[in-house]
């Protein structure tokens, strides 16, 4: 069995924000062009499994009826107790959600937010992999991806890919040492 590759896949502001403090997005708009995905699609077809937070999955289910996680399985992290309502399980314990996931054979499992999901898998060493796309504007305030650390935190990443886009957005490409 082959051990499932974790990958955080996001976008955020020049200055650390995936979103303003009420969570609008729309800034992110700035850098969409026709036929241009950023390698997106390609990357979403080498997922099986999408894991977001309560709030980043409403946010998901707001901006379009359809999701746009058709064909994967998806789990919501949230405070509730586990349920599953047929288009997504909720859960409670993202430790023993990922050491099962990884247990399993399968493609990737692609984080697709928010702050708190990256930070409840980061203190627990699960991310392999992460692909962060560096919108060219600063928004100010707002919700941090890191959100705000204590101290400094060795990420024990390699930066693999660095690309650059007629739009100005720029894409950060790590993994795991």
């Amino acid at each position: 069995m082959e051990n499932r590759e974790t990958v955080v896949y996001i976008a955020q502001s020049l200055d650390g924000y995936i979103a303003r403090e009420d969570g609008d997005i729309s800034w992110l708009d700035m850098v969409a062009f026709d036929g241009e995905d950023y390698g997106y699609g390609e990357f979403l077809n080498s997922v099986d499994t999408v894991v977001l937070g309560r709030k980043t999955y409403e946010k998901v289910k707001s901006i379009s009826s359809e999701t746009p996680y058709i064909g994967k399985k998806v789990y919501v992290l949230t405070k509730e107790t586990h349920k599953d309502d047929g288009e997504v399980v909720y859960c409670n314990d993202v430790e023993r959600l990922f050491n099962d996931l990884k247990s399993r054979d399968g493609g990737r499992i692609f984080v697709d937010g928010g702050a708190l999901t990256v930070k409840s898998l980061r203190d627990i060493d699960m991310i392999d992999r992460y692909v962060i796309s560096i919108i060219p504007v600063m928004i100010g305030r707002g919700i941090r991806l890191f959100g705000d650390l204590e101290e400094p935190v060795t990420a024990g990443m390699r930066l693999v890919s660095c690309r650059k886009f007629e739009s100005g957005l720029v894409q950060l490409e790590y993994v795991k040492t």
